[in-house]
């Protein structure tokens, strides 16, 4: 997910399919949540014209294949629906979507008939230009037609999700997350040790974010309050941009190079900060590119030492888990 290319093979399930029709938004995700490009910048992006490949390195390697929304289903499909753990369909909400539902439902028949455990993952994009109720209106009508479509096939078994997106908001990073956990052997005891962690060190929340993409790779069980993870997500953004203004020798890094920090290569990040509300923000760099994003309340500093001897072993852990991994 931090964007280096990487040579080695994969396994299938760590294949992402990203489909949808012409001008559905598939390019505008990928440049906005992988590349860096501001989302008023994705409107003057080209159709995509020929099916691509983007490698990611981080905790898992993952490999996030676009395909053309003029490709219709041949062979080629199928190999690709065999190998790919997840596929992404897009759909422009703002659109008629009837022959987005229409194609969906084919592909749907061949992915399944090609990798029976292949997950479906329904993107509906573009939710900002609608209101609160038009939104969850297209929610339950798409939701409900995809389903009906595939009870009058028999598929009574076919994993399937639907995320409400967009490139504006923090939508698109929540929801490819969750499409990226299911891909991750090792989330279960992530999770469980987000848990301990929160459990012994009086945390009220805690994420696991790969940095680059700042989708999180597991949080604890709590709930997820939205603007909770937004801020999370934009504290980040600062820590990151701090980092990269007081660890970088510019003498020694190339006028042509990318303002994205390669976190294989910088100094472990670590910031506090305190909220107005007196919550506390903490995020300390972990194994692989991933840094954890923890709330707490003031109460908890003055053990704060117990709070980071706690993070060393959730740090160890972790490089254990991703070795075995």
């Amino acid at each position: 997910m931090s964007g280096n290319l990487v040579s080695q093979a994969q396994h299938p399930s760590s294949k992402i399919l990203m489909m949808g029709l012409r001008r559905c938004g598939k390019s505008s995700i990928i440049q906005t949540m992988f590349h860096g490009m501001q989302p008023l910048d994705t409107l003057y992006l080209e159709s995509t014209t020929e099916i691509t490949t983007t490698i990611f390195n981080a905790f898992i390697d993952f490999s996030l294949i676009e395909v053309p929304g003029q490709v219709s289903s041949d062979g080629q499909l199928h190999e690709l629906f065999s190998q790919c753990g997840s596929l992404i369909y897009v759909i422009d909400s703002q659109d008629d979507y009837f022959n987005s539902l229409s194609n969906l439902h084919s592909l749907i028949l061949e992915a399944v008939n090609a990798n029976p455990i292949i997950n479906v993952e329904v993107f509906i994009h573009k939710d900002d230009g609608l209101s609160e109720d038009f939104r969850l209106d297209a929610q339950r009508e798409i939701t409900q037609r995809v389903a009906d479509d595939l009870l009058d096939d028999g598929l009574l078994n076919v994993s399937l999700s639907f995320h409400l997106s967009s490139i504006f908001d923090h939508s698109i990073y929540e929801a490819f997350s969750r499409v990226v956990q299911k891909l991750i052997p090792q989330l279960p005891t992530m999770e469980n040790l987000l848990n301990m962690l929160c459990h012994h060190s009086g945390i009220e929340k805690a994420f696991l974010f790969d940095i680059q993409s700042k989708i999180f790779v597991a949080t604890d069980s709590s709930p997820i309050d939205i603007p909770t993870y937004e801020i999370c997500t934009d504290f980040i953004d600062v820590t990151v941009a701090m980092n990269y203004l007081y660890t970088i020798d510019r003498r020694d890094t190339p006028a042509n190079s990318s303002n994205i920090i390669d976190t294989t290569r910088t100094k472990s990040m670590g910031s506090t900060v305190r909220l107005s509300n007196s919550l506390i923000l903490y995020l300390q760099q972990m194994v692989k590119g991933l840094a954890l994003v923890c709330l707490m309340r003031k109460e908890s500093m003055p053990k704060f030492a117990l709070v980071e001897y706690n993070i060393e072993f959730f740090r160890d852990a972790l490089e254990q888990l991703w070795n075995v991994g």
